[in-house]
Order: C-alpha cells, then sequence, then structure tokens
C-alpha cells in the first residue's frame, strides 16, 4: 500500500478490501461516537478531517451515520494518493454522501485550516516514533480535539492478521500488509510515550476491537 509504484487496479482492490476490515473493526462507529460526543456537549456543526483517509470508508461511514442522525457534521478527508482520493469522490458520489476529499501528504506540511477535530485510522503504524511524535503534534495544532485509531503490536493482533485476513479479502497486497502493519505497530505503554512526546498530555488511550487502540485527546 505505501508502494508508489503499485498498479491503479491493485491499489482499488486494496482500498475496497481495507473498507471490509475497516467495517469489521468498527472503525467508522467509533469516530462517530467521538463527533456524536462533541455536539452533545458543544451543540452546533462540527467540522472534522480524516487525515490519511485511504478510500475514504471512514469518513463516509461517519458521515452517513451523522446524517442519519440528524447531526449537523461537516467532513472533510485528505490523502497523499490521487488514486485513494479519486475512489474515494466516486464512493461518496455513488452514496450520495456529502464529504470532501484533497490530495495532502500529512508529513510534508501544516494541516490546512482548522476543525473541531482531526482524526486518522490506521496511519500511525507506518510511521516512525519520530514521524509519529511529529503527526500528532501536527494534528493537535490543527484543532482543539484529535482523535486516532491503530494496531495494536500484540501476539494475538499478530495471529489475527496472519490468519483470519486471508478469508476477508484476496487482495495480495492487504494480506502482506496486514502482517507487516502488525509488525511496525506500537504497543499501549508505546502509544502513551508517542502522546506524550507530542505535548498531548492526559490523552485517553485505550484498547479496542479487534486488538486496536484508540487516542483521544482535548485541548
Amino acid at each position: 500500500m505505501d508502494s508508489p509504484g503499485l498498479e491503479p487496479h491493485r491499489h482499488r482492490r486494496a482500498l475496497r478490501s481495507l473498507a471490509r476490515i475497516n467495517r469489521l473493526s468498527l472503525a467508522g462507529r467509533r469516530l462517530w461516537s467521538v463527533v456524536r460526543g462533541i455536539h452533545t456537549r458543544r451543540g452546533g456543526p462540527v467540522t472534522v478531517l480524516d487525515v490519511a483517509c485511504g478510500g475514504g470508508d471512514v469518513a463516509l461511514s461517519l458521515k452517513r451515520l451523522a446524517d442519519q442522525a440528524g447531526c449537523p457534521v461537516k467532513v472533510n478527508a485528505c490523502d497523499i494518493s490521487p488514486v485513494a482520493v479519486e475512489f474515494a469522490q466516486q464512493a461518496a458520489k455513488s452514496l450520495g454522501l456529502e464529504v470532501e476529499f484533497f490530495e495532502h501528504d500529512a508529513l510534508m506540511g501544516a494541516i490546512p485550516g482548522t476543525f473541531d477535530l482531526v482524526s486518522s485510522s490506521l496511519f500511525l503504524h507506518h510511521l516512525s516514533e519520530e514521524e509519529a511524535v511529529a503527526f500528532l503534534g501536527m494534528c493537535a495544532g490543527a484543532g482543539p480535539r484529535t482523535f486516532h485509531q491503530d494496531l495494536l503490536r500484540t501476539p494475538l493482533g499478530y495471529a489475527l492478521a496472519k490468519i483470519t485476513v486471508p478469508f476477508i479479502t484476496r487482495s495480495r497486497v492487504v494480506r502482506v500488509d496486514g502482517v507487516r502493519s502488525v509488525e511496525g505497530a506500537f504497543t499501549l505503554p508505546e502509544a502513551k510515550d508517542l502522546a506524550d512526546r507530542a505535548g498531548l498530555r492526559d490523552a485517553e488511550i485505550s484498547r479496542c476491537w479487534p486488538e486496536r487502540f484508540s487516542l483521544y485527546w482535548t485541548r
């Protein structure tokens, strides 16, 4: 998935597979729970930016759930890959959901604009510790709240990636990337250390299904 030379048709197939995995792991619903809480506490529209959104399935899931609940949420999402952004735009159009997707390299410049919540899903494990610290700090600088979901590096997480992913998808890219992703992921203590180093003191970090963690910080 990280290879710039990945053929577009293989990339799109991998994005469809990742969307299936994210649905099973409830990534969109967890993000919606956070956004709903923000709206309940402060009222008014909530603006969200989903960074490194891939095929946009988490952002689209958030928008669908918000629309169904009658909650005013403006969802924006970005990714470095033009293939992923085009894929996400087409998905939004086919679903009739209003989400703004745009190209942006999350590691090469400040996040454009400010938002009530900046989020990411399954991105941190692609980063080195130094990159992850910088990324978390950048997200916190773009708004008063930030929420991240990612894999946990545990024996069970490795087993799940090795055994269950082949039953979920035929995409060789996702099958290979799944195991490598767990190997590159962080443990709960490491995630806390990253948050502290990024200045996200008192961030709420918890384990969630299936062998993932969520990190929520508010200023």
